[in-house]
């Protein structure tokens, strides 16, 4: 017999069946079993992703860009509820999540960037942001390891951060504790029926039947063979470089909270960890598929970062890798019913995976289970962007027999 938590009998059928075992497919799972949706996931390596390389940055105001007000909403939604969110999760799994209140330090280098901080402050406060501007002295003050030159900044004290991996760790033993089960492959097809998805068939054959079918894949959604060329999300791959480095056991840590800065063009954060980690971001290239680390790619980081921090470089540098950012033609996720009744998506979070992890939990259990999308994710739908758009209706009938 198999555990509780894996699924091998071809004749499952779920009220739930989601692609993707990253945060976003997670999150939906745990909350839609908290509901008391029977709840399976498809993934070959739950729990991994692009969650593995983000930051884990919750910097729903330094995260601001004009254009992107409607997106700044959920943000905030989603901040708001982190605390509580965060808690619950420690609760449920008695795992740590490096969840940390520490605030984030923007600063700027040089006389253009300060220019651009300032208006990026006056959009902020315009946006009824919380954020304070301060001197060059008084960011050195803050974080004494900045470099001299650094010509002013903005503190944002509710900006917090998270430990990615522990997050999606916790929230696999979540899923585990709260019955959802797992099968450890790759979806190959939808299978869809009069006009309904009605389930899924795997790369080993098995064919699993569900109410109700959650793409949430991350930059792959946009690949599942069987989903019709209209409704299928479009996403693609954004990839990111991302460096980590550790500060040696008995030194004081080297910043005390995020700091960011554009450098050169380029847009650039440094995350200190309590363990003592420094992480090191991103580079945003639009390459397709591909996850080569680069010699380029980890130079301008560090140089980038020696420049901001000079005694960076005397840090090891402990771990390299690549990312893909599942970005959207708007930047924005799609989150709910699409035009093939059955079939919901939640994909497309680019940057914003990890801060819209609770938000993104509660709302797909609430349109799973009641058939309605709340009214705070109803600028997502996936109809946006002119596809035709299916009315949200009543979830499926739950299946009469509970999977064994």
């Amino acid at each position: 017999m198999s555990p509780a938590s894996e699924a091998s009998d071809a004749s499952d059928a779920f009220d739930v069946l989601i692609v993707g075992g990253g945060i976003i497919g997670l999150v939906t799972a745990w909350r839609a079993a908290q509901r008391g949706l029977v709840t399976a996931v498809v993934d070959p390596a739950p729990g991994g992703g692009a969650a593995r390389v983000a930051a884990g940055m919750l910097a729903a105001v330094t995260e601001l860009h004009y254009g992107e007000q409607t997106l700044l909403a959920l943000n905030l939604a989603s901040v708001r509820r982190y605390p509580a969110f965060a808690a619950e999760l420690s609760e449920a799994t008695g795992h740590d999540l490096g969840y940390r209140r520490c605030g984030t330090l923007a600063v700027a280098l040089d006389s253009d960037d300060r220019a651009h901080l300032r208006e990026l402050h006056a959009f902020q406060r315009q946006s009824g942001l919380e954020s304070e501007w301060l001197s060059g002295r008084d960011c050195r003050r803050l974080e004494p390891m900045l470099a001299p030159g650094v010509r002013g900044g903005l503190r944002v004290d509710g900006d917090h951060q998270i430990d990615p991996r522990r997050l999606a760790a916790a929230l696999l033993t979540a899923c585990e504790r709260a019955g959802v089960r797992f099968h450890r492959t790759t979806a190959e097809r939808l299978t869809v029926a009069r006009d309904r998805a009605t389930g899924l068939v795997t790369a080993d054959g098995t064919a699993l039947a569900a109410g109700q079918v959650v793409l949430a894949a991350g930059s792959l959604s946009g690949r599942l063979a069987g989903v019709p060329e209209g409704v299928l999300p479009p996403v693609r791959p954004v990839k990111g470089q991302v460096l980590r480095l550790t500060m040696p056991p008995g030194q004081p840590p080297l910043l005390h909270r995020t700091v960011r800065a554009v450098v050169r063009g380029n847009p650039l954060y440094l995350v200190p960890r309590e363990s003592g980690e420094l992480v090191v971001g991103a580079t945003s290239e639009e390459l397709g598929w591909d996850t080569t680390v680069t010699a380029g790619g980890v130079y301008e980081l560090l140089r980038d970062a020696h420049e901001l921090v000079p005694g960076i470089t005397e840090l090891p540098l402990t771990e390299t890798l690549a990312g893909l950012r599942p970005g959207s033609p708007d930047n924005a996720p799609l989150l709910g019913p699409t035009a093939l009744d059955g079939l919901l998506l939640a994909t497309g979070h680019f940057r914003n995976g990890v801060l819209l992890t609770p938000v993104t939990g509660n709302v797909m259990a609430h349109v799973l289970t009641t058939g309605e999308l709340p009214e705070e994710a109803r600028p997502f739908t996936p109809g946006r962007f002119g596809t035709t758009q299916a009315p949200v209706q009543a979830p499926a009938p739950a299946p009469t027999e509970q999977p064994a």
